[in-house]
């Protein structure tokens, strides 16, 4: 059984919480909370009682565990909780445009074109 994975991450001006845990092989499960205070932003849970008796059950489920944790710290970071953090009230620094690239072809008129 591992302990768990516990991180901030500051995400457009806020600081959220990502936590995963392991229940052990009583309770078969990992959980994966994303958190901004007290508040529950989004959840995961993978049940893991098909694969009890599996070689290093220990080793594949802290792998399992750190693939959940880290699809969580991802999605935050993508913004796919964003809608959900807005319904809950939360307000997010807005996003910075990233820098557009220059080019150095010549700008082509309308119409003119390749298809």
């Amino acid at each position: 059984m591992i302990v768990g994975y516990n991180h901030n991450v500051s995400y457009r001006g806020k600081t959220f919480h990502v936590q995963t845990e392991d229940s052990g092989p009583v309770r078969p499960q990992l959980v994966t909370l994303l958190y901004f205070g007290g508040t529950i932003i989004s959840s995961k849970k993978t049940v893991y009682a098909d694969i009890i008796k599996v070689d290093h059950l220990d080793k594949v489920v802290e792998e399992l565990a750190k693939e959940q944790h880290k699809g969580m710290l991802r999605g935050l970071t993508r913004g796919e909780f964003d809608r959900r953090i807005a319904e809950l009230g939360i307000s997010l620094a807005p996003e910075t445009a990233a820098p557009q690239a220059a080019t150095s072809a010549a700008a082509v008129p309308e119409g003119q074109g390749s298809s």
